[in-house]
């Protein structure tokens, strides 16, 4: 009601309208005191001569003209109204039409010869519902619209709706059955309430086609289960059930290689396992959903699935969101211009925060700008945790599986250390936020279809196309004898493909060279990891062909895409530098492990970090030591490499991180903060070797029979003095831009080219770039002729280039 109600209701007499108390309020005088208003929801003093007055009269049973009169002999017509204004502005008052049937109808509400509430309607009229749309803000028509609306359940699920239908009916829902004209309220319903056992139902899409072609909302609910979910609620201008579906499923990849077993188009069938109570507790909760948008109720929670754990009688509700580039109710062509676009670098200044590397955003700014994409339902990231067996001087936090992996056989076996996904840091919130950027940068670059792609031959495309073992860089000796290394290491980062066929024709998508300001061109497979679904139609193409190898044992032409040069940031050019330092931090470790050079050490005393002190001092209680060497290449750039042993039993469990950045001090800590990540696997190793935190037999072989003695490119060049920072000559940038034009100095100087492919997707907003420069190494074991061989002679580091032979047999594992 509003105080232009009060004077059009004064001005023509209409006895018809009553005003009063919304119906939730109950009124009680206390002479002298107050006019209290009991709620379900607390008390309301209403104090003054004016409220002691008339709340008596504002039962609902009077009209104003009533109220005037009634309140005449103690209050003026002025004083009245005054006040009638000053508790409608409190929100306490509602006007209503009393139709002849006895139900009240709000002068905003249908004509009462034209209301379906009451017994209109075939609902009895029921005090309590009117109370209810008066509580949750909806007193001026919720029950009518309610009685006036329809609803339709289809049914996709196993269960029996019967029960759904009677829960309808008490609630006062009319529900259209099939077949059912509307009884002269139109031919179809107001909402369609659909149920399913599995929300990633095939026939949800005809669902959701339908509706949206129509223009009208469903309503979607899973009311089975220990876990029953209900909503979202799909309106056609919002997110479509596609865009749900491609959450839910990233969640579900585990599922997979079973499906493909099973040969199944759609989810795996589970057995029901709930109690009549948790069922009928679900199909109330849909109804009241129902109830609350036929009435008129608007809330951006409508939006969300609502998942009840009856269990622990735990409700949470997770957010659905719409993804622009969907290719059902967005525009499905936003990824390929991305890509297409020229890669423009922008001044970015870095965040004024010493500890975050010299980023675009402080830590805590990125985690409050993404951390909505964590969710275990419906989010991109399924959980951000502490890492459970991490020591308690370690920041250390997972995020999920690693994509950059996936899962290839039935079993689901994931890749030793990097079976997660995770992140470090100095401090918890810095952790917290690498762990998210890693998951959703891996997300970003696993292929989802939309991405430009150009079917040709390597010979076809001439000069823009790069050869791929440019940049993976495995010798002729190699590709020779791939099925012996295959089988003698079958970590997938081991794997070397077959050779590329220059005239096979498979597909490209264009990459950018800020070096050479052109566009260039690398296979797809190469740029973006597999689906799940790619994934396991490339084990089975394998299995088909007995693991013999060929191009079965990858997808397409055999090229696996990793994760080296991948990087995220709060800024395009934030991520490109931080990919760019990742290259460059591999390939000086590259440089060290195979050629197994020894490596000045670095003076800790020297840096004063407090961060690299607190590991140190937490490895010393934990019967470990730590170390730092010095990898620094020629590009100047520092890295280092953080060491650890255990030194308390004969298995020295090493582990080792490393870190890079133009900052000495920024390169020893994320090289410290790495080797902490790995701490957690080694950490609980009891006396009889058990108690890893990793079976992978590859990485616990260097575990339980590697030593420093064994090892001794491990520990530092006892011929060279231990470097402090002002061995490195650093002066600080305060743009990002400026960090770039250093970088693509460096490699011009080297004739080296920078290729840089966004990956940011439109649904996720964090900036992500993968970044390439053919010929730097990855530390995998990748041999052929250059800087493995060329840089340490040029550094001074060896007389001569190692012998292929005399590599380093370990590859490196990390």
């Amino acid at each position: 009601m509003t105080a232009g109600v009060i004077d059009h209701s004064t001005a023509t007499g209409n006895d018809q309208v009553v005003i009063g108390f919304k119906s939730h309020l109950q009124a009680t005088v206390v002479p002298g005191e107050a006019a209290y208003l009991v709620s379900p929801e607390g008390v309301t003093a209403l104090r003054g001569r004016p409220a002691e007055v008339l709340a008596p009269l504002l039962d609902g049973t009077r009209t104003l003209r009533a109220v005037l009169e009634a309140a005449a002999p103690r209050l003026s017509p002025a004083d009245v109204v005054g006040a009638l204004r000053s508790l409608d502005a409190a929100g306490l008052l509602r006007t209503r039409r009393e139709p002849a049937g006895g139900h009240t109808c709000p002068p905003t509400g249908p004509p009462a010869g034209e209301c379906h509430a009451g017994a209109a309607s075939g609902h009895p009229a029921d005090p309590a519902a009117e109370a209810y749309w008066d509580l949750v803000g909806l007193p001026d028509g919720g029950a009518c619209r309610l009685a006036a609306a329809t609803v339709r359940i289809v049914n996709l699920a196993a269960a029996d709706p019967g029960p759904l239908r009677d829960a309808c009916r008490e609630s006062g829902v009319t529900v259209l059955e099939d077949g059912d004209g509307g009884g002269g309220r139109g031919g179809e319903a107001d909402l369609s309430l659909v149920l399913c056992d599995d929300y990633l139902l095939p026939e949800l899409a005809g669902v959701d086609e339908r509706h949206r072609a129509a223009g009208r909302p469903w309503l979607l609910a899973k009311l089975s289960g220990r876990v029953p979910w209900v909503g979202p609620l799909f309106q056609p201008d919002g997110a479509c059930w596609h865009c749900l579906a491609v959450r839910l499923g990233g969640h579900r990849a585990a599922e997979q290689p079973l499906r493909r077993a099973l040969r199944l188009t759609g989810p795996l069938p589970r057995p029901e396992a709930s109690l009549a109570a948790g069922r009928a507790m679900a199909q109330h909760a849909a109804v009241l959903e129902t109830a609350k948008w036929l009435a008129g109720m608007r809330y951006p929670g409508q939006h969300e699935i609502h998942s009840v754990d009856t269990l622990n009688l735990r409700t949470v509700n997770h957010p659905v969101t719409r993804r622009p580039q969907c290719g059902h109710c967005g525009d499905p062509g936003m990824v390929a211009r991305t890509v297409r676009t020229p890669f423009v670098v922008r001044s970015r200044p870095k965040a004024a925060d010493p500890g975050n590397g010299h980023r675009a955003a402080r830590a805590e700014e990125v985690l409050g700008r993404y951390g909505h994409l964590v969710d275990s339902v419906t989010g991109v990231v399924a959980e951000l945790r502490r890492d459970p067996r991490a020591p308690e001087f370690v920041h250390s936090y997972v995020s999920g599986p690693n994509l950059a992996v996936g899962s290839r056989t039935l079993a689901g076996v994931r890749a030793g250390l990097r079976a997660l996904s995770g992140g470090k840091g100095n401090t918890d919130t810095e952790a917290r936020t690498s762990a998210l950027c890693e998951a959703l940068e891996r997300y970003c670059g696993v292929r989802h279809g939309d991405e430009p792609v150009v079917r040709d031959s390597l010979r076809g495309l001439g000069e823009a196309a790069v050869h791929p073992n440019d940049c993976q860089l495995f010798d002729d000796r190699q590709f020779a004898a791939r099925e012996q290394w295959n089988t003698a290491y079958p970590s997938p980062f081991h794997h070397v493909p077959p050779r590329f066929d220059p005239d096979r024709v498979c597909e490209w998508t264009p990459v950018w060279s800020l070096t050479g300001g052109r566009r260039r061109l690398l296979p797809t497979e190469l740029l973006y990891y597999a689906s799940p679904a790619q994934q396991q139609a490339a084990a089975a193409t394998t299995a088909a062909a007995g693991g013999s190898g060929g191009s079965g044992d990858g997808v397409g032409s055999g090229l696996r895409a990793d994760s080296n040069g991948n990087g995220a940031g709060a800024s395009p050019e934030d991520a490109l530098v931080q990919a760019f330092l990742e290259l460059v931090e591999r390939d000086a470790v590259a440089l060290w492990w195979y050629n197994r050079t020894r490596q000045p050490a670095l003076d800790l005393d020297a840096f004063g970090e407090p961060a690299v002190a607190r590991v140190a001092e937490g490895c010393r209680r934990g019967g470990r030591e730590l170390w730092a060497l010095d990898l620094t290449s020629d590009f100047g750039i520092p890295v280092v490499a953080v060491v650890s042993r255990r030194t308390d039993k004969p298995a020295e469990d090493i582990v080792f991180g490393f870190g890079a950045h133009f900052d000495p001090r920024v390169a020893l800590r994320r090289a410290v903060t790495e080797m902490a990540q790995l701490l957690p696997s080694v950490w609980h190793v009891r006396p009889d070797g058990t108690g890893y935190g990793v079976q992978d037999p590859e990485t616990r072989a260097w575990w339980t029979g590697e030593t420093v003695a064994r090892q001794p490119y491990l520990t530092p060049d006892p011929g060279a003095a231990p470097r402090t920072p002002d061995d490195w000559h650093y002066r600080p940038r305060a743009d990002l831009r400026d960090d770039i034009a250093a970088i693509t100095g460096l490699l011009d100087a080297r004739g080296l080219e920078l290729l840089v492919l966004d990956q940011t997707r439109p649904d996720i907003g964090l900036p992500v770039v993968k970044v390439l420069v053919p010929g730097l190494r990855h530390f995998w074991a990748r041999f052929a002729p250059g800087r493995l061989f060329d840089v340490p002679v040029a550094l001074g580091r060896l007389a001569e280039p190692t012998a292929y032979q005399q590599l380093n047999p370990i590859p490196l594992f990390v």
